[in-house]
């Protein structure tokens, strides 16, 4: 199964929004605040993304950097330690990709940067098909190929093989070295250019960054206002939150079938699960781990400590521990009657988080 798009994934969501919307433009002057009575603020959006997501993809392009740098020690002089760096920087990268998909709107959607980074299952005959091949495997070689020859999982499947990261340096065919430092090379490039879309000017567009902290400004046709910019940062909550109870989780869950599985060379799936997780903290603390709270965050808009607070921040804890109870391989705990309960029980509090956003949080940033 091909990894769904993102504007599938987001199908339900601007109905949804734009019903918040009409309903936050048309209320009467009683049940919309004045701005100034507003905790949807500049401020808010400015700091999620100096605060959150630029760091975040900042710190992306620096493991792909550092994976990219091993994987060419590997190919150059192939070696068990140098294997076994490869697959550490590789599960190392992972972390903040997985934390920056609570937020997969602008240019990782519009430029089509997560298909090319993260596609899966990967197509096994068709990569069996470009090792077979004469082609010479070049970055820009690779840069054309279908999403699911290349990316994050195909790199895996390599680097790991097909048990849990039980490869040998051995057992990496030439051919298979050529393609992996050519794979390594493309996620570099497309780590550094979504870095660099939110961070930097590109191409003549500005940086996205500033497209979003600007939400409200005169001639800002994207975020018309600080509340349409608000309902995207909730939008990309609830709908990673969705696609882990219902998609990431589901699909193979219900077809018992491990094919479907996320990461699964690597035997990395549940930790893939719990950093998306982490992602919707991060973006509802509005800072990441270890760095300290600055400006103004949805927990703000909220109400720090508030009944509310106390229950989101105790359902994400209660997600984070029902995915910890599961069993590596998930693709095993999939078939095992053991798991089951434990499977359905994560499902169940993720589903429970989802609602606690979309029900009483969005409706907060649309007023």
């Amino acid at each position: 199964m091909k990894r769904m798009s993102l504007p599938l994934r987001l199908a339900l969501a601007p109905a949804l929004l734009s019903s918040a919307l009409f309903l936050g433009a048309c209320g009467d002057d009683d049940n919309n605040p004045t701005e100034d009575d507003s905790k949807v603020t500049q401020e808010l959006v400015v700091t999620f993304a100096d605060k959150v997501v630029v760091p975040t993809y900042a710190r992306l392009a620096t493991r792909l950097t550092e994976l990219d740098a091993a994987c060419v020690a590997l190919a150059t002089a192939p070696a068990a330690d140098k294997l076994t760096a490869a697959k550490a920087a590789w599960r190392a990268s992972r972390i903040p990709w997985e934390q920056s998909e609570g937020f997969l709107f602008g240019p990782v959607d519009s430029f089509g940067y997560d298909p090319a980074l993260d596609s899966w299952p990967v197509s096994h005959t068709e990569l069996e098909a470009v090792l077979a091949n004469n082609d010479a495997l070049t970055q820009q070689y690779v840069s054309n190929l279908k999403n699911e020859q290349k990316g994050f999982h195909t790199l895996e499947y390599i680097l790991f093989g097909n048990s849990g990261g039980t490869k040998t340096v051995d057992q990496l065919t030439a051919r298979e070295l050529e393609y992996l430092k050519a794979l390594s090379a493309e996620l570099k490039s497309v780590g550094q250019a979504l870095h660099g879309s939110w961070a930097e000017s590109l191409g003549g567009n500005p940086p996205f960054r500033n497209t979003l902290a600007t939400a409200g400004q005169s001639g800002n046709t994207a975020y018309p206002s600080v509340q349409a910019a608000a309902q995207e940062m909730v939008g990309g909550i609830t709908t990673i939150l969705d696609e882990v109870a219902n998609g990431k989780i589901a699909d193979p869950f219900t077809a018992e079938d491990p094919d479907l599985v996320e990461s699964q060379f690597a035997y990395n799936s549940l930790e893939d699960f719990t950093n998306n997780i982490r992602s919707v903290e991060n973006a509802y603390l509005g800072h990441l781990p270890g760095e300290p709270k600055t400006g103004s965050s949805l927990r703000d808009v909220v109400g720090v400590d508030s009944a509310l607070d106390v229950k989101i921040r105790q359902q994400i804890a209660a997600s984070i521990s029902a995915l910890a109870a599961i069993a590596e391989p998930f693709r095993e705990s999939i078939t095992n009657d053991a798991e089951k309960p434990k499977i359905e029980a994560a499902q169940e509090a993720i589903r429970t988080l989802h609602d606690t956003f979309q029900g009483e949080v969005l409706p907060l940033v649309t007023k």
